[in-house]
């Protein structure tokens, strides 16, 4: 079994939310499968995701800068850098 390697709690979710890739580009939709204090992980169906990207969020939370950190197929964590 795999060690819990996170510093907050994260939370089970299954929020609809946008990727954005660089300053003026195009949000792509993503859903979200949990939170926590120190990142997200995420599906999205395109393989193309950059090393940092925002994520834009559909609850209302404010957009958040992201740093990858894993990904395996369409799954992909990634970690809060502001």
């Amino acid at each position: 079994m795999l060690a819990n390697r996170r510093r907050s709690e994260r939370r089970v979710c299954r929020n609809f939310a946008k990727i954005q890739f660089g300053t003026g580009g195009l949000p792509r939709d993503c859903m979200i499968t949990d939170v926590s204090d120190g990142g997200v992980k995420i599906i999205a169906e395109y393989p193309e995701i950059p090393t940092e990207f925002t994520v834009i969020f559909s609850t209302g939370q404010r957009p958040r800068q992201c740093k990858l950190a894993w990904r395996i197929g369409c799954e992909v964590g990634a970690q809060f850098v502001d």
